[in-house]
């Protein structure tokens, strides 16, 4: 009784239903002017929760008797629906073919729009032209990945196991398989571990740079989670500090002119001993010019007249011992740098995140 009864509304429900869809099928399109328009009115009988759609899922419950024939009204139905649609398409194509014969007279010896021409990013031009010199410089470019093991990221590098770079909050960790943080692998933070994959993977002497993203858990004006670095080093029988000043002083010189000044400062890092840092005049005030009055006002140097472009240093001995090669034979140096940093100061900008925004029209005064 229970089961008459429901096929009893259903077939109820899907003739009333039906019959309603043919009532309007007339005029269901006809007030739609655009093809959007026109196919908003269409998914509103046949799309997936359209009026005709929720009717053919009536089927199961209606009467068996009745099914072959309700089905076959429906079906109809719906290619009449098919059919008006597309009879309202060709009737809008026709309307829009007739304004362009009839609208005005288009004037083909105007000029046309000018094309803009695509740049490289500014990131992308200082990378080639850092990547120029020391091509010239007689060093190889090459890559290492920016998913690692820490041991070649710290370990291997001379990092304590309590230095704060291998800390979670300084770095990005990835996870296992089974959702926890797995602590042997890293994004890389530094491209120095170029060192380790190439001194692995080949013999003295070699002479490498490996310019690409690095990651770390800073985010400010200067900082960015994701940034820009150059790495590169040397190594061979017999090289010394003077190596390294020689090839960083040229290097500053091709890149800003050979009128800059440089120097170098002791500083610390795990990988390099002795370790210094690079520092080059200031491009904004230029002091080498006298102007001692400009200096003093220069909010990038803080009136100094320098600016810090680099980290750098001859390569420590237990770098060498981490990949097997004899430190009483083989000496070396390695030089890390921001290419943000660089690009910044080229192009005068005082905010790391314009780089990484991509908003052309910043963008496209570099």
């Amino acid at each position: 009784m229970a089961e008459a009864t429901d096929e009893g509304a259903a077939l109820e429900r899907f003739e009333a239903g039906l019959a309603d869809v043919e009532a309007r099928l007339a005029d269901a399109f006809e007030g739609a002017t655009t093809e959007q328009a026109l196919r908003e009115a269409n998914a509103k009988i046949l799309g997936p929760s359209g009026e005709l759609t929720g009717l053919l899922k009536l089927m199961p419950r209606l009467p068996k008797d009745r099914r072959r024939e309700l089905g076959q009204r429906a079906n109809a139905t719906k290619a009449r629906v098919q059919e008006a649609l597309d009879a309202r398409l060709e009737a809008l194509a026709r309307a829009a073919r007739e304004a362009e014969l009839t609208g005005p007279a288009l004037d083909v010896s105007l000029p046309g729009r000018g094309v803009t021409r695509g740049r490289l990013h500014p990131l992308s031009r200082t990378i080639r032209e850092l990547t120029d010199v020391f091509l010239a410089l007689g060093f190889d470019v090459e890559d290492a990945p920016e998913i690692d093991l820490t041991q070649n990221c710290f370990d291997r590098l001379g990092f304590p196991p309590d230095h704060p770079a291998t800390d979670m909050q300084d770095s990005f960790y990835l996870r296992a398989p089974d959702g926890t943080v797995d602590p042997e692998v890293v994004l890389r933070t530094h491209t120095t571990t170029i060192q380790i994959h190439q001194m692995l993977k080949r013999p003295p002497p070699l002479a490498v740079i490996c310019p690409g993203a690095v990651y770390r858990r800073d985010d400010d004006a200067t900082h960015s989670p994701m940034f820009a670095q150059i790495d590169g080093f040397a190594v061979d029988e017999g090289l010394t500090f003077a190596h390294l000043k020689g090839v960083l002083t040229a290097f500053v010189r091709r890149l800003f002119g050979d009128e800059v000044p440089v120097r170098f400062r002791p500083s610390y890092f795990p990988f390099v001993e002795p370790g210094g840092e690079l520092d080059m005049g200031c491009v904004f005030c230029r002091p080498w010019e006298g102007d001692a009055e400009r200096t003093r006002a220069c909010r990038v140097c803080k009136g100094t007249g320098w600016m810090e472009i680099l980290g750098c240093g001859m390569i420590h001995p237990v770098v060498f011992e981490a990949v097997g090669l004899d430190p009483s034979r083989y000496s070396g140096f390695a030089f890390g740098m921001g290419i943000d940093r660089i690009a910044m100061l080229r192009h005068g900008i005082s905010n790391i995140r314009l780089l990484y925004e991509n908003d052309v029209r910043f963008l496209s005064q570099l």
